[in-house]
């Protein structure tokens, strides 16, 4: 099957409004290009460390959608400038030139899966689910992790990072809270390496099912892994199910920006002399987080270990 891509050409204060229109004529999926800088209160919320370099913003936006060829194409059309006539009776449309290209017919839900191969953190092997163990890696340990469409497959330098860490960390006797867990590639890695049970905190509900889908993946009961969504920084009844004064091992692999503020929260529920692992820290951001550990009298940093751009963070709870 082929798509028609359609490409509008407006203003930026139009896109809001166009978008609006689109949907109400059943076009979904909306795609906007535009140069206008993010706010501060943008970047805050996103927690972005790098802000892309865009050219300048001269008030002219892009608004692309798809439309399949099951569809009467000549008659949306015309409901779309229909649609346009209307919206120009009270705001600026720019150029309002529509382009029309054709795209092919692709599973962009699993796409990406071709890009995502085993591969190896010293003598452990992260294999996706659908791939075949690789026969000179069959005497490594596996982790087995599906990631879905929500988190990352773990071959990231900052999770590398992380992993290198619970190595040293991790026995069997030990209690692990994964703030942030994602896909829970930390904490099954942890269980895998002996870890006694894992606690996991995410924002995204999503990580609930991507934990027990990947539980079951590796053969381990979701009794050792606990998954609750909520935010441990600013919600009390995420801080008390996680529980205080009972942690061997802390793992945050986030951003910088939130490991600094994790730095005040994390040492309540640390046993004394149990550890934070940090990483998800890009280099520049690495006297920030080094700074906030030193202000927070609770703990000793032991070491800092770096991959690539990429900087991870371990401290000890006096």
């Amino acid at each position: 099957m082929k798509w028609k891509k359609f490409t509008l050409t407006t203003t930026t204060q139009a896109v809001d409004l166009v978008s609006s229109m689109l949907d109400d004529i059943g076009i979904e999926g909306v795609e906007i290009e535009d140069n206008v800088p993010l706010t501060e209160r943008e970047t805050k919320g996103m927690f972005i460390d790098i802000l892309p370099e865009l050219p300048p913003d001269e008030g002219v936006a892009k608004v692309s959608f798809y439309v399949d060829d099951d569809r009467d194409i000549e008659e949306l059309m015309k409901q779309v400038e229909e649609g346009l006539d209307e919206l120009a009776v009270f705001t600026d449309l720019g150029q309002r030139t529509i382009a029309a290209s054709e795209t092919e017919d692709k599973d962009w839900i699993n796409n990406w899966k071709q890009y995502f191969k085993p591969f190896t953190v010293d003598d452990i092997l992260i294999k996706p689910t659908w791939e075949t163990i690789p026969e000179e890696h069959k005497d490594k340990l596996l982790v087995q992790i599906d990631p879905g469409t929500a988190f990352g497959t773990g071959m990231h330098e900052t999770t590398q990072l992380c992993i290198r860490q619970l190595k040293k960390a991790v026995d069997s006797g030990t209690k692990l809270l994964d703030v942030g867990t994602g896909s829970g590639i930390l904490g099954i890695t942890a269980l895998k390496l002996g870890a006694k049970e894992v606690w996991g905190t995410d924002l995204d509900e999503n990580a609930i099912t991507a934990v027990g889908e990947n539980l079951e993946a590796n053969g381990i009961s979701g009794e050792r892994f606990h998954v609750l969504q909520g935010n441990i920084l600013n919600d009390p009844s995420v801080q008390e199910w996680a529980g205080f004064g009972c942690y061997d091992v802390v793992v945050a692999n986030i951003l910088a920006d939130v490991i600094i503020l994790l730095v005040d929260e994390i040492p309540v529920h640390l046993k004394q002399g149990g550890l934070f692992i940090t990483s998800g820290i890009i280099n520049m951001k690495e006297q920030a987080v080094l700074d906030a550990f030193a202000k927070n009298p609770a703990f000793e940093v032991l070491e800092v270990t770096r991959q690539g751009e990429w900087v991870s963070v371990t401290a000890r709870k006096r």
